[in-house]
């Protein structure tokens, strides 16, 4: 292969997922035929891991988060909690719960049919 890794590291790539689905050559299934595309396609890999100096193992698992709704807002938990994502601003949090809201045709808590704020009830004294 012209990308200049060996055979073992190919096979590690692939059972990490970092291969494209390629044609077998023959029929023993141990040599596979890469195409123009797959062979841009692990070119690519190749060099984010070089870009951002990681392992095929934490771009494997970069997809994964990309890809899997479960293991992203763990991640991004996680984030949050370590202070690397902030958290939204409760008037943003506020904003979304309202147009939600607007969206299922209920009015917002505090505010009447026409959209605008009820007017708390005057105290006596």
């Amino acid at each position: 292969m012209r990308l200049g890794i060996s055979p073992r590291m190919l096979r590690y790539r692939e059972t990490l997922g970092l291969l494209p689905a390629v044609r077998t050559r023959s029929g023993t299934g141990r040599h596979r035929q890469f195409a123009g595309a797959e062979v841009d396609a692990v070119a690519l890999g190749l060099a984010i891991e070089q870009r951002y100096d990681i392992s095929p193992a934490a771009l494997a698992f970069g997809l994964r988060v990309l890809t899997d709704p479960a293991a992203r807002a763990q991640v991004a938990e996680f984030g949050r909690r370590i202070g690397r994502i902030r958290p939204l601003p409760a008037m943003a949090m506020d904003f979304e719960k309202e147009r939600a809201l607007r969206m299922l045709g209920s009015p917002a808590p505090g505010r009447t049919q026409t959209g605008s704020r009820a007017r708390p009830a005057a105290s006596n004294g």
